[in-house]
């Protein structure tokens, strides 16, 4: 299945989401620190609700900590500066889907990382700066997992 990354998530009830993302898609979801919140802040908990059981959520202290477990993979990054299209992308399982924190992005440092294997947006209108975190995270799990018929993870 696919793997989402939060580098540095800063708002607790983003994340939250996403680990109900996670436990509702079967992708995996990886958490970039530092942390602007621990994993037992109340607003992440009641945002998550009872799906923390149920998803597959690992944290890595540093971005190198985190591309060691992913690799070898193809890693999309997304930014509000791309010119790709996040629908112009074939995913495969495996691929991992990265997103910035929520004040600022992903810096373009880690944009440009040799890991990275493309920068894709999400098409917005002209006048507008972001998305949400999680509903970014939520719409591009779901245009990778549509590509594949919705599978069911472990099974062909």
């Amino acid at each position: 299945m696919f793997r989402v990354l939060f580098y540095r998530p800063e708002i607790p009830p983003n994340t939250g989401n996403a680990i109900r993302l996670a436990a509702n898609t079967g992708c995996e979801l990886h958490l970039v620190g530092p942390l602007g919140f621990t994993l037992e802040d109340k607003q992440l908990r009641r945002a998550g609700l009872d799906y923390h059981d149920l998803a597959r959520v690992r944290v890595h202290d540093d971005l190198e900590a985190a591309w060691r477990a992913l690799r070898p993979a193809r890693v999309y990054a997304f930014s509000a500066s791309a010119t790709r299209l996040h629908t112009d992308v074939a995913y495969e399982p495996g691929d991992v889907l990265m997103f910035g924190p929520e004040s600022a992005g992903l810096p373009p440092e880690v944009q440009h990382a040799p890991e990275v294997t493309d920068r894709v947006r999400l098409p917005m209108l002209p006048t507008s700066r972001s998305l949400n975190l999680a509903n970014t995270a939520a719409i591009s799990v779901y245009e990778a997992w549509r590509q594949h018929g919705f599978a069911v993870p472990g099974t062909p």
